[in-house]
């Protein structure tokens, strides 16, 4: 079973809490609590504030998403991103200490990291799966599947560590683990059963393309689930299509345990505050 190599303390960054590599990435869930808000005097001006505190700005994180929950979880959501962990909870607790911040309960948060997954394959490992998969190398069809594949995958790369938000309307968060049961323990499969296993899944996700955009943080070692998965579509039904059809890949339907699941409506700070009659 392969296992990540200790580097040589000479080899080691200067302490610090940016990553070297990708960025923080948190989901922060609150609900209004209404019986609260009638102690607010001048509730047009405490909105701005909130509102104020919910938009991007010049000093605050890299990336900040705004949406409007459904079902009794939440009232609103935030996805927020920064290379600093103190930037992204500084925006929280702007929020929180907001004259309509007094009047939010926090119900759920999620703290997790960007990465690169150990199952995104380099050009080599992706010409020999194109050749399992029945492709002849060398052929003009196998050559120009591999030319668009190095084309394509720093902009892949850049997208798991630092991703754009994409305009789709329909967003879920979920966490997630990998089993660890007897007879079911995902970390004692050798490296190449597990690369194989994610492939199927890869290929599924596939389907999707310009349906549902995937980003997978990691969060072991810095919550209670040790992924993250927050999915966008183009519309609602695409999250239920691809988590069903995921489900039957042996990595799920075998391996992975899910939490509870987040779905919510990507819209400014503003509409998501007249949607909640604030």
């Amino acid at each position: 079973m392969n296992r990540p190599q200790r580097p040589a303390a000479q080899d080691l960054p200067e302490p610090s809490i940016i990553p070297t590599v990708g960025w923080h990435c948190s989901h922060f869930y609150y609900r209004f609590q209404r019986a609260a808000l009638n102690t607010i005097d001048d509730r047009d001006s405490a909105r701005t504030e909130l509102i104020a505190a919910l938009s991007l700005s010049e000093n605050g994180p890299a990336r900040l998403q705004t949406s409007i929950v459904s079902g009794h979880k939440a009232d609103f959501g935030l996805m927020i991103m920064d290379p600093d962990p103190l930037v992204i909870e500084k925006a929280n607790q702007n929020i929180l200490n907001t004259r309509l911040g007094a009047t939010l309960e926090s119900t759920y948060s999620y703290v997790s990291l960007t990465e690169i997954s150990e199952y995104v394959p380099t050009l080599e490992q992706y010409g020999q799966r194109l050749i399992e998969e029945g492709d002849e190398e060398g052929t003009p069809a196998f050559t120009a599947k591999l030319e668009a594949y190095e084309q394509r995958e720093p902009i892949m790369r850049k997208q798991r560590l630092t991703p754009d938000f994409p305009k789709w309307p329909a967003t879920c968060f979920y966490p997630m683990n990998k089993k660890r049961d007897v007879g079911e323990n995902w970390f004692m499969l050798d490296f190449a059963e597990r690369n194989s296993l994610m492939s199927e899944h890869a290929r599924s996700g596939r389907e999707f393309a310009g349906k549902v955009q995937q980003l997978i943080t990691t969060s072991v070692g810095l919550d209670d689930w040790e992924w993250g998965v927050t999915l966008w579509a183009r519309n609602p039904e695409y999250l239920k299509d691809i988590v069903y059809r995921m489900r039957f890949d042996e990595a799920s339907a075998r391996y992975a345990e899910f939490g509870p699941f987040y779905t919510s409506y990507i819209c400014e700070p503003t509409a998501m505050i007249e949607h909640c009659g604030i």
